[in-house]
C-alpha cells in the first residue's frame, strides 16, 4: 500500500545541510578555514516557507559559522548543529510545536540522515542522494545537491497548497 501524501499539512520543514542546501563538499583553506556555497533561490524558497507560516529548520552533523550568519540572513530560528541523534531533534521539535508526524517534512542525502526521516511525515531527497536511502523517500527530487533541491521541494509545497502569486509581492 503507497503511503498517501499530503503536502498541504507542512507545518515545519527540516533541512540537512552538507549534501542538500549545499553541494555536500567540504571547502578548506589553506589556514584550515571553511567555506560553503548556497544558492539564492534555495534561500527565497526558505523564506516562502516562513511567509506561509511553515517553520525552517536546520539539522546537521557539522558546525559552522558561516551557516549561522546564513540562517539569520533567512530568519531561521530553529538551527541545530553538530547533531549526532537528528531523530531526537525531530521528536522534540514535534513535541515543543505540537505538531503530528504528518506536519512535518525533512529533506536529508544520506545515511545519516535516515533517523530524521523516520520520524517526518514527508521525506524529500536529492536526486544525487545515497541509494540506500530511496526506499524511505516520498519524493526524490530532480535537482541534486547545492542545485536548488530545497527550492524544489518548496515549490512542491506551494504549488499543493495553490498559493496565490501575489502574496510574493514584497520580495
Amino acid at each position: 500500500m503507497c503511503k498517501k501524501i499530503d503536502l498541504t499539512k507542512i507545518r515545519l520543514f527540516a533541512m540537512d545541510v552538507d549534501g542538500t542546501l549545499t553541494d555536500g563538499k567540504i571547502y578548506m583553506g589553506e589556514e584550515g578555514e571553511l567555506f560553503k556555497a548556497f544558492q539564492v533561490k534555495d534561500g527565497l524558497g526558505i523564506k516562502l516557507l516562513r511567509l506561509h507560516k511553515i517553520l525552517p529548520v536546520i539539522i546537521t552533523g557539522r558546525c559552522s559559522g558561516i551557516l549561522m550568519n546564513r540562517c539569520r540572513e533567512l530568519g531561521i530560528t530553529e538551527v541545530y548543529q553538530d547533531v549526532k541523534d537528528k531523530a531526537s531533534v525531530m521528536q522534540k521539535l514535534r513535541a515543543k510545536y505540537n505538531l503530528a508526524v504528518d506536519e512535518t517534512a525533512y529533506i536529508g542525502d544520506d545515511l545519516n540522515d535516515l533517523p530524521a526521516m523516520k520520524e517526518a511525515g514527508v521525506v524529500f531527497a536529492p536526486a544525487d542522494c545515497g541509494k540506500q536511502i530511496l526506499p524511505f523517500v516520498d519524493i526524490h527530487l530532480t535537482k541534486k545537491a547545492g542545485d536548488c533541491p530545497v527550492r524544489e521541494a518548496v515549490d512542491l509545497i506551494m504549488d499543493a497548497h495553490q498559493f496565490d502569486l501575489s502574496d510574493y509581492k514584497d520580495f
